[in-house]
């Protein structure tokens, strides 16, 4: 029995690594949703612009145009874009009056306003001409855009002109048969002489050219040759009126003429007197003058 060895017991081997207990995913969402919160509350730091500007070009026009930085990255990438390209950048609205210089030049706009050059026919005056080229040039017109604006506005002028042209004889075909009207067999008579009084009165020039607001010129106005009329009647005897004109006959002269051509006896009758034709002629054109 002495002899017996006893065995050891053996025991199990435990393993070297124990495993951690992990944080439950109820805690990771509460941590990570406690930060977020925490970022969403922090506020955003306000970057004044200017005061990124190194103080030697804090001056320069061509920054004072930006506001944020975003506005100036973006201004630099589409710069960058274009460098070496054979095209014309469009400037922005940051833009300066410089900018806007070059693309006009690089556009084909002359380098003064005297080096527009045009091809029409039309008198221009020079004067005109001359105001026209340099607002051209101030807002950058090239050479073919400027000419078809002069040319549309002649274009226009003449259409106006000529649609005035028509006004004007309308008008004076309606002053006309109203004067007929009311002036009846003397009515070329005292046109006449209300035409000289208001020549000598008023010119050729006033006559032809100033414009009445009905539309008509004030020579062709029909009250204002009444009123020329008017006053040529009570003038008659002054040689200003009578002038060197055709003599005028009143409407009781010429029935007066025409009865003594016809009475009996008279040439008018006879077709063998040597003056019949002559006669009958003449009281034709009385007649007709009577009538209008």
């Amino acid at each position: 029995m002495e002899n017996q060895t006893t065995a050891p017991v053996e025991q199990s081997e435990q393993p070297k690594d124990v495993a951690q207990p992990e944080a439950t995913p109820e805690v990771k969402e509460t941590v990570l949703a406690e930060a977020t919160t925490e970022q969403q509350q922090e506020e955003p730091k306000v970057i004044n612009f200017k005061e990124l500007i190194p103080e030697e070009y804090k001056e320069e026009k061509a920054l004072q145009n930006f506001s944020t930085m975003n506005d100036f990255v973006k201004s630099y990438l589409s710069a960058q874009k274009l460098v070496g390209a054979n095209k014309v950048a469009i400037p922005n609205k940051m833009a300066t009056d410089e900018d806007w210089e070059e693309v006009y030049n690089k556009l084909g706009r002359p380098n003064k306003p005297e080096d527009y050059k045009y091809s029409f026919d039309n008198e221009v005056d020079p004067e005109q001409l001359k105001q026209f080229n340099e607002t051209a040039h101030r807002i950058g017109l090239l050479p073919k855009q400027a000419e078809r604006i002069i040319k549309f506005y002649n274009e226009l002028n003449t259409q106006t002109e000529a649609d005035r042209v028509k006004t004007f004889e309308a008008k004076q075909t309606e002053a006309m048969a109203e004067l007929k009207k009311e002036f009846g067999p003397e009515y070329n008579k005292r046109l006449d002489q209300a035409k000289r009084l208001a020549v000598e009165t008023l010119g050729n020039d006033i006559l032809n050219n100033a414009v009445l607001n009905d539309g008509t010129r004030l020579g062709d106005n029909a009250q204002v040759v009444k009123a020329f009329s008017m006053l040529a009647d009570k003038l008659s005897e002054d040689e200003l009126v009578k002038g060197d004109g055709v003599d005028y006959q009143t409407a009781s002269e010429i029935e007066k003429e025409i009865s003594e051509l016809t009475e009996d006896g008279s040439p008018y009758w006879n077709k063998t007197h040597p003056n019949h034709a002559k006669t009958v002629d003449r009281v034709f054109k009385l007649r007709e003058q009577l009538n209008g």
